[in-house]
Order: structure tokens, then sequence, then C-alpha cells
């Protein structure tokens, strides 16, 4: 699929409510799998796509500031929480101060942190370059000191800063996602409530994203997660009356399939996924997905053609890439039934 990689003019360089729009006032491709058709619309449409009976699984993960302003030997550097690891450390990435890889952390090395915090580089993290554990020591509550000197985690693609507001769903409960589980970012209530009120069901699930930034070669590695019993009941219960469960974005196929016994049925779970889910594997618990549009590297693709089949996969991006769909967590977005 590389020849279907999104130019400048394709990525979202911002909210749509910084154009005056809503939230939910993004493109929508429906593609099908069974028929192969692709149908342009609105996000706003969904509930013609989306039926009684149905359940939508979304991820109540809410989004960390969760990159740091640092100092190490002098540079000025940005030091990216990704996933916490026992008792005061975590994963962490580092960044130069213009946001640019940064190289493999200097093991044993101190990053300085604002308000006399900081960060001690312990070890690489799963034999990679670009991770590594660190201890941090910090003066406060690791919520409370994000939100006086933490930020958005942010890439080139998007020009300027945003409020951390902007990065949350109208799910988001549980603090801890490194970024943003973007798929969910179109809905609103008012969507919401007039889904439900169609007899669309809706179910949480969480998934803690960590930085997403993965090397050539790396695959996604272990996120927190939980099921709750009563989503688990409520799926098998709504296969059981052949409806349809759609996961609300990448991160709710994984904790679902991390869940799903041979036989189909979901079970309660709560703890740390490495799932990897490939067209090889298949999905055995999801049956669409809703998700956003993502590079040809991107290890979500794999999952993509998981949910579409390679050939339906390629129709959608070119059809995406021909309309001029905007792709990131401010984007458009891309609903994959069976």
């Amino acid at each position: 699929m590389s020849a279907l990689a999104p130019t400048r003019p394709l990525e979202a360089h911002e909210p749509p409510e910084a154009l005056g729009r809503s939230r939910g006032d993004v493109a929508l491709l429906v593609a099908s799998r069974s028929g192969g058709e692709l149908v342009h619309g609105s996000f706003h449409e969904l509930w013609r796509f989306v039926g009684p009976g149905d359940l939508l699984v979304v991820n109540t993960s809410a989004t960390l500031a969760a990159a740091l302003p640092g100092r190490l030997d002098g540079q000025a550097v940005e030091l990216r929480l990704s996933t916490p690891a026992a008792d005061d450390h975590w994963v962490i990435e580092l960044r130069t101060a213009d946001r640019g890889r940064y190289g493999p952390p200097p093991i044993g090395a101190r990053v300085e942190l604002p308000a006399g915090a900081r960060a001690d580089l312990l070890a690489p993290y799963a034999g990679g370059e670009r991770l590594c554990l660190a201890r941090l020591s910090l003066p406060r509550r690791l919520e409370d000191y994000l939100r006086d000197h933490g930020r958005a985690i942010r890439y080139d693609h998007v020009g300027r800063a945003w409020p951390i507001d902007a990065y949350q769903t109208v799910f988001a409960l549980d603090p801890g996602s490194a970024e943003m589980p973007s798929a969910g970012r179109p809905f609103s209530t008012e969507l919401v409530t007039s889904l439900v009120a169609r007899g669309v069901l809706i179910a949480p699930v969480m998934l803690h994203t960590g930085v997403s930034s993965l090397e050539p070669g790396e695959t996604p590695y272990p996120e927190r997660y939980r099921v709750p019993a009563a989503t688990a009941r409520l799926a098998n219960a709504v296969h059981s009356w052949g409806g349809r469960i759609i996961a609300v974005g990448t991160t709710v196929v994984r904790a679902l399939e991390t869940v799903v016994g041979p036989d189909g049925a979901l079970a309660p779970g709560t703890g740390s996924t490495d799932l990897v889910v490939t067209p090889e594997r298949g999905l055995r618990a999801v049956d669409g997905l809703l998700t956003g549009w993502h590079e040809p590297e991107s290890s979500h693709l794999k999952l993509l053609e998981a949910a579409a089949g390679a050939d339906l996969l390629e129709r959608s991006y070119r059809a995406a890439h021909a309309r001029g769909y905007r792709w990131h967590e401010f984007g458009d977005a891309h609903l994959i039934l069976p």
C-alpha cells in the first residue's frame, strides 16, 4: 500500500472546531466487505449504517498531557510518557525540543524536568533503540503534575499546540493514554443520543494507548486494558441475536480480541495485552470497525486488513485519497462493515 501514502494536503492540521465546524463534521467512507460497496457520507450520518441491535464498543481512556519539556546534558529535549511500569517507573520516549527523533536514549543519564522533577534513564525497553525504562521523581501526584507542566503529544502534521481538551473524546473517563484513542473523537453527546434512541447499543472498554511513533520493524508493545463483565455479556448477547459488534478504534479491537475465546465468546478481563492482530489471525470478536486513516507503513494496517480484506482496504484508501479525505487524529473516518 506504499502507493497510497497521503501527501501534505491530505493531513488534518487542526481539529474541525478550529475551522468553525463541529467535531462530527468530518467525512465518512463506509466499506462493505460482503458486497464490496464504498459509500461516501458524513460522520453525522453514522445512524444510516448501524442499526437497532448493533453494538458500538467505545474506549473510555482519557488522554494524558504526556509530553514534558526537559533538559539532558544542557540540551533541551521533550520527554514523552508512554506506559507505566512498576512503582514510579515509566516507559518513555525522548524527542528533540522541536519534536524530532532523538536517537537511542543515553542509559544512565538524567533528564531534568520542570519544578525540580527528574527522570533517570535506566534501561532500553523491549530490546529496541527508541524507548527506555525511566524512574520518575515528581514533587506531587502524576496527574496533577502533568496538568501543570505537560502538554499533548503532537506530531509535525499538527502545526500548533492545542489544549488537552482537543485530545479527549466524549467517552473519556479513565486518564492513562499517551495519545488520543482518536476513532471516538467525532462523536458528540447529540450523536450518541440519536444512536441510542434508534436502538443502537453502546458499551465501554478501556485500553490505554502508548506512544504510536513506531520505528520500522517495531511491533505494537503491551498496553493496559479492561473489558468489563457487562460489556462481555452484552457483546455475547448481541451475537446471539445476529447483531453486529463494531469496534470504535483499533484500541477496542485489541482489547476485545484479547479476551475472546476460540468459540467467539467474550469474557471479562483486565491486564496488559501484547496481542498483534494480523490478517492471518483474523478477527473473532469484532464484526466491524470504525477508525481513522493511517499511514501505509503503520502497524494498524495489518489490523485493518484483518477487518476488511486486502482488496477492499486498498480500494477504500484509493477512494479516500481521490476524494481528499484527511488523515490522522483530527481527520476523517472509515467504517468497515461485514
